[in-house]
């Protein structure tokens, strides 16, 4: 059986090789391109107890005990710009925001099934590529790509459905938090908004005007094409009792006013003890912009936000504020943050 299984990986693994790259996915077809997604989802399988089943077959099969999934979906356009992110970017991106889901949750991500819509003169190398940001990303994670769908749209849309184990840990929710609890963030804020703004102020073809060694400009832009959080935090802060945890993906704003209503308690964040990089602040120099505004209500940065007894705040985390009783409200630095506006799906 070992050498059958084999044999049929190899013959997959060929049949990806011989994909023209140049032709389109009308072209090549849907049965082709989903053998050589499969190609190599089983070309990166390792030995998990948890995955029974995984890519290739109908549907996969998990033995994992409690389970946690989270679904993000990418428009193009609206989420991501093709000339500003390539395709492997843009794959490796759209796990990070479904994996943090997870990781808010205090779990383990296990794996990913991703559904892929493109017009069906796409490249067939775009795609293939895309699909290689996909793999990569989610075996950084420790995960594994357990299939996953591709039909036909009029633009590109990634949509990525993450599912994690809570490995005998309590899933931490948004409602948990408690009087004279800190809140904490496990990363640095305003990078992927900086990043953003970046790509906003220059033009069609700004590679050649800011990426430099050194610049600021080029570590931001990549902050915001692909995040890199370290979910991990999720499981150590679920481990350390956190009480409540989201992570920042509306900007930071916009989570504690959702976990001060989910909490039914006032959270006061202190504006000048939210961690930044300094290429963040120096971009904010040379653009003009209120540094404030990338770091409280810029999204995207995918770090974790969590409430926790003073005590068991973990390493590494920074303590931004406090929750305390009274109305369900967001403040920073005591005044109501209505000057922080996050994203908005419908906005």
């Amino acid at each position: 059986m070992a050498g059958q299984h084999s044999d049929a990986g190899q013959r997959r693994a060929n049949a990806r090789d011989q994909i023209d790259r140049n032709r389109t996915v009308g072209d090549v077809g849907e049965r082709a391109l989903i053998a050589s997604f499969t190609a190599v989802a089983e070309q990166r399988r390792d030995a998990r107890p948890d995955i029974v089943i995984g890519s290739g077959d109908d549907a996969a099969v998990l033995d994992i005990g409690p389970t946690v999934i989270s679904t993000d979906t990418a428009v193009q356009g609206r989420h991501f710009r093709l000339e500003w992110s390539a395709a492997q970017q843009i794959g490796a991106r759209t796990v990070i925001q479904s994996a943090a889901d997870i990781a808010a949750m205090g779990g383990r991500t296990v794996g990913i099934v991703a559904s892929l819509a493109c017009p069906a003169e796409t490249p067939v190398g775009w795609l293939l590529d895309l699909d290689e940001g996909i793999v990569d990303m989610t075996h950084q994670l420790g995960a594994r790509v357990l299939g996953g769908d591709l039909v036909q749209a009029d633009e590109v849309v990634v949509s990525i459905t993450a599912i994690g184990a809570l490995d005998g840990l309590s899933a931490v929710t948004l409602s948990g938090a408690q009087a004279g609890d800190v809140l904490a963030v496990s990363g640095a804020l305003g990078a992927a908004a900086a990043g953003l703004a970046v790509l906003s102020r220059s033009g069609a073809d700004p590679l050649d005007r800011w990426q430099q060694a050194g610049d600021p400009r080029a570590a931001v832009v990549e902050a915001f094409r692909v995040p890199r959080p370290d979910l991990g935090e999720g499981v150590v802060a679920a481990r350390a009792g956190a009480h409540a945890m989201t992570d920042v993906s509306d900007g930071l704003v916009e989570e504690i006013i959702t976990m001060a209503t989910a909490s039914g308690l006032t959270l006061n964040v202190v504006a000048g003890d939210v961690p930044h990089t300094s290429e963040t602040a120096a971009v904010a120099g040379l653009l003009g912009i209120d540094l404030a505004q990338w770091v409280m209500a810029g999204g995207e940065d995918h770090v974790l936000l969590g409430a926790f007894a003073p005590a068991d705040v973990p390493a590494g985390w920074a303590v931004i504020g406090e929750v305390s009783d009274g109305p369900p409200i967001a403040l920073v630095d005591h005044q109501p943050a209505t000057e922080f506006a996050g994203w908005q799906s419908f906005g």
